[in-house]
């Protein structure tokens, strides 16, 4: 199933973010995840690719983007769920691309998103491989130019790429990519409707109509939402941090402050109109359907 006929569809899609785990023990406990989400139909659950960009691909790293496409697949199979591959240009080489695309045709994938990739940890520019591509617009035109059958997502960013140097440049990137064949664009994760409002008014002013899938990522605790905004660049509004800092060291209230906000978000941005809600689950599943479960009954009530 493509996912762009999924977003056409009346209902909204729900869909969830996992990563691949390091351990057989973690890919177990994901996939009890996927099963326990699987009760809420979502559209379809995406893995990410993991890795940043170095000048050679560390073995673990190599063995976990496998895991990767190996997840994917099996997600298909045993749970009868749409699956659909990160893919990025991170210490890949132009014909590791093609090898790694012709994989995911010969698998029967349907779906493909399409990125650059992170720069390396600890700091720095994005680092290009040699013989591969510096941006994910390349690697579009390269799932275009080959023929291959994926419908194609790619990134945007609400509040702005961190590398970008200011939103207009950003918006011009973004319209290259939807010219160059992205069928549809999941974005960064944001807690500010109002600035996702103002990113849409701009977006649609520059002529991309391709459908835009806003991403939100559940508060699981304080520490990390706040680690997670300063990697990403997103906002934290203060009134929701003031009310994290003010449940202290109680877990259970910090995740139901998650809960609440995540779930107020949801509903206002589905209230607009936007074709659906992807969730970055961090491989749990209570945040998330808590909050599908409280938007449905929500919907169910009017």
């Amino acid at each position: 199933m493509k996912i762009i006929d999924r977003l056409s569809a009346a209902e909204p899609c729900f869909s969830f973010e996992f990563f691949p785990p390091h351990t057989e023990q973690g890919v177990d406990s994901l996939f009890r995840t996927v099963l326990e989400l699987a009760p809420l139909n979502p559209g379809y659950v995406s893995c990410t690719y993991p890795g940043s960009s170095t000048p050679t691909p560390d073995p673990e790293i190599a063995r976990r983007r496998r895991l990767t496409i190996d997840l994917t697949r099996r997600i298909r199979e045993e749970s009868g769920i749409e699956a659909m591959a990160h893919l990025t240009c991170s210490a890949h080489s132009r014909d590791d691309l093609v090898q790694i695309l012709d994989g995911l045709a010969e698998d029967g994938a349907d779906n493909v998103l399409a990125l650059r990739g992170d720069p390396p940890q600890g700091g720095g520019a994005f680092v290009q491989a040699e013989g591969g591509f510096e941006h994910g617009i390349e690697l579009i035109r390269l799932i275009r130019e080959g023929g291959y059958p994926f419908c194609v997502g790619a990134a945007c960013y609400p509040e702005k790429h961190q590398e970008s140097p200011d939103a207009e440049l950003d918006l011009r990137h973004l319209k290259a990519k939807v010219d160059a064949g992205a069928d549809f664009l999941i974005s960064q994760l944001f807690f500010d409707n109002s600035r996702w409002f103002d990113f849409m008014r701009r977006v649609r002013a520059a002529g991309i109509e391709v459908p835009v899938i806003p991403g939100l990522m559940p508060i699981i605790n304080r520490e990390g939402i706040i680690r997670m905004t300063e990697l990403s660049g997103a906002y934290l509004p203060e009134a929701l941090r003031d009310e994290l800092d003010s449940r202290g060291d109680d877990a259970e209230a910090a995740v139901q402050t998650g809960i609440a906000h995540t779930t107020a978000q949801a509903l206002e941005l589905l209230d607009s109109g936007v074709p659906g809600i992807h969730f970055f689950t961090l491989n749990k599943s209570r945040a998330t359907r808590e909050i599908v479960s409280a938007i449905r009954q929500h919907q169910g009530q009017r």
